[in-house]
């Protein structure tokens, strides 16, 4: 299945709707027929992919709403959906008070894409620094001389920069606000990092979709996303100059050296982050997507989501790497096995 501009039309259609998800998934779920998900639009692509061929070979529907990891987690505590999809992990302690449990699903990457008449795609650099001065609202056009350093031959125009961000609860946005408050000491004073935040200046796009067809409307905007809404989108993308001083391109193998340098399998509930690693080719905004069960929901429900996902970490390896998500190494499978055994029984 080719998630192109229709495909992800219907992301924000789904989010539109999301408000109808209600409890019914319970009986649907355990009669074998559908399953019902809501949160992360960062993975959407991946888990369309996965739950279109899915029910081709097992007859079981996925419905997964894209609505924001805000909103997946809030669906999830309430019991509304049969899991919910995070791209901020949550605290051990904050699991454990609510009866859920979290499992990484796939390494990915987000990065800046902007509008520049011009400006070719993978044409602009940019550093962490300068990315959160123009976030910051303190860097306002394109051909400021701070911009203009990293970009020597390249025609910068004399353009005001519109700046787009999340406007709904996002992991996307606490990925790229973990990035930039590690690499601006003001970002973190001022902003910090979580899925909302009040933004110093900008325009506001619901979900990866919104933030990318903003963009592609407004010439002088920015805007991150996650990287296959880039790819399916074919949109002007930013290099960066990652923590060891190189300039990168986002790519798989970035966001693979990324989670390199973390251990899920020996981390509490999984819980790491992915952000600003070492490494000459590392890419560094770089995270992964969490899944989220309730302990409280019937174990056959949570059976019928732990075999989805074990049939995607199985079978959907090469979906997941066509669109530039990194699979999870197989000790990690096995460990997110032993992990559903500990605290499901299953």
């Amino acid at each position: 299945m080719k998630l192109n501009r229709r495909s992800f039309a219907k992301a924000a259609a789904a989010v539109a709707v999301s408000g109808a998800i209600g409890t019914s998934f319970m009986a649907t779920a355990l009669a074998g027929v559908s399953l019902t998900g809501a949160g992360s639009t960062w993975v959407y692509p991946l888990v369309v992919k996965w739950a279109t061929v899915y029910e081709k070979d097992t007859g079981n529907k996925i419905n997964y709403q894209g609505i924001g990891s805000g909103g997946g987690i809030a669906q999830i505590k309430a019991g509304t959906v049969a899991f919910g999809a995070s791209d901020m992990p949550l605290k051990p302690a904050d699991l454990a008070q609510s009866d859920l449990i979290q499992f990484p699903t796939a390494v990915a990457g987000e990065d800046l894409v902007y509008n520049l008449p011009g400006v070719k795609p993978g044409e602009l650099i940019l550093s962490g620094p300068v990315v959160a001065d123009i976030y910051l609202g303190k860097i306002k056009k394109w051909n400021d001389a701070e911009i203009a350093k990293l970009n020597p031959g390249v025609k910068l125009p004399d353009m005001n920069i519109t700046v787009v961000h999340r406007s709904d609860g996002s992991g996307t946005t606490f990925t790229f606000a973990d990035y930039l408050s590690k690499v601006s000491p003001e970002w973190k004073q001022k902003v910090g990092a979580n899925t909302s935040l009040n933004w110093p200046t900008g325009v506001g796009g619901k979900g990866n979709e919104g933030v990318a067809a903003y963009v592609q409307r407004i010439p002088g905007s920015i805007g991150y996303v996650e990287y296959a809404y880039i790819l399916e989108n074919k949109m002007s993308y930013a290099r960066m100059i990652n923590r060891d001083g190189k300039v990168v391109s986002p790519s798989l193998k970035g966001f693979q050296d990324a989670a390199a340098h973390v251990d899920f399998n020996k981390a509490q509930d999984f819980y790491v982050i992915l952000t600003n690693h070492t490494g000459p080719e590392t890419w560094p905004i770089s995270g992964c997507t969490w899944q989220i069960l309730s302990k409280k929901a019937p174990k056959e429900t949570n059976e019928q989501v732990t075999k989805f996902f074990l049939w995607g970490f199985d079978h959907g390896q090469s979906m997941a790497e066509s669109i530039a998500f990194g699979p999870l190494p197989p000790s990690t499978v096995d460990a997110i096995k032993a992990y559903w055994k500990k605290n499901l029984g299953i």
